[in-house]
């Protein structure tokens, strides 16, 4: 409840921000007009993204007789969650990795790389699953698409503003609300970081709030929390071919293994999602030592994998 909570409160303050950038550096009619263009391309994606992101990484859709232990998988957990069936895809990369799309629950899909099939066990595979699953539960694409359409229409309102200031415009301060030329090019460049500052902080909300529902659906947390251990290992050294636009989507940063990534993250940090998910304290004293053994076995996998 507590990310539901932050998540309806970061929606409100987009919201608010939104308005405000709209009046101080556009007035009323470049807030509206940004905000419908915003809305027209993110209502396009709404509709359209899992076609563009399932082409964009070569996936292919997967059938019972092809891969029957993940259908059996999912079968199970949709059962427990209460979901229709998704359609199962299969992405041709060998770093671990997964997502969810699809507009709604009757038109999720759920896609997982090679890599993740070949080095999780049955449980961690569930684990996985599972919290793609509670993105579709929890409608989360949904979320992010508002979330998506307000920082967009920012973005535009800014890139409108900084040509409009280039051009003489904003001359005026008192028909800017007190901001000069140069006051709006510097209001243009710190509004977008502040618009994508707070969509992070929703994604990462979200995440949090998918890995607590997916380990209900799974029935423990244990599974989830392993598998992430390995993701983490794995990221660093063979980072996803993925585009930065989509890097949301994923369970894990498919881009974490770019040093600069790490500072615009989507997700928040792995050893905070492992340390929610086990109920433990970051103190050694409570489970940090089983922590360091697992990430452990997870390196000495990976090296006898990559001889």
């Amino acid at each position: 409840m507590g990310n539901q909570i932050r998540t309806t409160i970061l929606l409100a303050v987009m919201t608010a921000f939104l308005l405000w950038i709209g009046q101080l550096l556009g007035g009323r009619q470049g807030m509206i007009i940004a905000l419908v263009v915003a809305a027209g391309m993110n209502f396009f994606s709404y509709w359209y993204s899992d076609k563009m992101v399932l082409k964009m990484y070569r996936a292919r859709e997967v059938t019972p007789q092809q891969a029957p232990e993940i259908y059996e998988m999912v079968r199970t957990l949709t059962r427990n969650a209460d979901l229709p069936m998704p359609k199962i895809y299969v992405i041709p990369q060998e770093s671990p990795n997964a997502f969810a799309t699809g507009r709604n629950p009757e038109h999720a899909v759920v896609a997982v790389t090679e890599g993740l099939i070949k080095i999780m066990d049955r449980e961690e595979i569930m684990g996985l699953l599972a919290h793609e699953l509670a993105h579709v539960k929890n409608r989360d694409i949904l979320i992010g698409s508002v979330a998506a359409t307000m920082a967009g229409a920012v973005m535009l309102l800014a890139t409108m503003t900084r040509w409009s200031a280039f051009f003489g415009g904003g001359s005026s301060e008192d028909d800017e609300g007190g901001l000069g030329a140069i006051g709006l090019i510097a209001m243009s460049i710190v509004a977008p970081m502040a618009a994508m500052l707070i969509q992070m902080a929703i994604s990462r909300s979200r995440e949090y709030l998918a890995d607590a529902t997916g380990s209900s659906f799974a029935g423990h947390s244990e599974g989830l929390a392993s598998a992430l251990e390995k993701l983490g290992t794995y990221s660093r050294r063979l980072p996803m071919k993925a585009n930065p636009s989509t890097a949301h989507m994923f369970i894990v940063n498919p881009l974490s293994g770019k040093s600069l990534m790490k500072f615009f993250s989507t997700h928040p940090p792995l050893e905070e999602r492992i340390t929610r998910l086990r109920g433990v304290r970051k103190s050694r004293g409570n489970g940090g030592p089983r922590i360091d053994r697992r990430q452990s076995e997870a390196k000495a996998l990976w090296d006898r994998l990559s001889r």
